[in-house]
């Protein structure tokens, strides 16, 4: 595996004529690896002649700070499993790299931006975007690979791609999840055991809205019942919404077909999000 860490370094090998006629598989991370990062570059592998991966903790999509700085760095192991994954390019740039005399074109997200994620993390998507935009102009991807743990997430990258008619087919992968049923993220490096155990109220509580989903008259009702069996656990919940999945608006209270319900919570001072597919 080559590693590049400058855009003049990245812009020598897609400027090479190889490179220009293959199919080319993108999978965008911040880094801190882990099994659902290593399913996006297996998948890239099995459909694509290249596969390049960036590792780019992108700080215009944290609203925190702390949580910036707390994020966890593991460069050393994380280029360990892409070597063995058979990952062809890494792109580790830095932040000047990425922003320094760079104008990001404007987007309206419309809705994507003013629910969920984008009502408790306001400039969060605007930043994915930035960052997206910026790496898929330099990488030129035929097809890039994002987990569905980031439901919205892939929502508006979809929107992004098709607005900017970038010709980059976006394949959204199955959240990976841990044997107890909690979704794997880069943020559980930073829970012990007893809060990974506290944690699985997110997973048990969508596994709640699945099981019941046609028990109650209106997804309003579920949705009540469902808050209240969080609440029994031990973490704070910031949302949950029962959503359609193309608009993630608010579902008609009587429609029950193409949902997806959306978890955001605390546990302690660490934000964990989940989703599941209910339809």
């Amino acid at each position: 595996m080559k590693i590049l860490r400058t855009v003049e370094e990245l812009n020598k090998l897609t400027n090479l004529e190889n490179y220009k006629s293959s199919s080319i598989g993108f999978v965008p991370t911040m880094g801190a690896l882990h099994q659902g990062h290593s399913s996006l570059i297996t998948k890239s592998k099995s459909e694509n002649q290249i596969v390049i991966c960036s590792i780019f903790v992108n700080p215009t999509q944290f609203n925190k700070p702390e949580d910036l700085e707390n994020y966890p760095r593991t460069e050393e192991k994380d280029i360990t499993i892409l070597e063995d994954l058979g990952c062809d390019y890494l792109f580790m740039p830095s932040i000047d790299e990425i922003y320094d005399n760079y104008i990001f074109p404007e987007i309206d997200l419309k809705e994507l931006e003013l629910v969920m994620e984008g009502k408790f993390r306001p400039g969060h998507f605007k930043g994915v975007c930035q960052v997206v935009y910026r790496l898929f102009d330099l990488i030129k991807p035929t097809k890039a690979y994002f987990g569905l743990k980031d439901f919205q997430q892939v929502a508006v990258i979809k929107f992004m791609t098709k607005h900017f008619l970038f010709p980059i087919e976006i394949i959204a992968c199955q959240t990976i999840r841990e044997e107890s049923g909690l979704a794997m993220s880069s943020r559980n490096l930073r829970l012990s055991e007893a809060e990974k155990k506290d944690s699985l109220i997110i997973f048990n509580t969508l596994q709640f809205i699945k099981e019941n989903l046609e028990n109650f008259d209106s997804i309003k009702t579920l949705k009540d019942k469902a808050i209240n069996y969080f609440h029994k656990g031990n973490l704070t919940l910031e949302y949950l919404e029962i959503v359609d999945q193309n608009t993630l608006t608010q579902s008609n209270e009587k429609v029950k077909k193409n949902l997806v319900v959306c978890i955001a919570a605390y546990c302690n001072k660490i934000r964990l999000i989940d989703n599941m597919i209910l339809s």
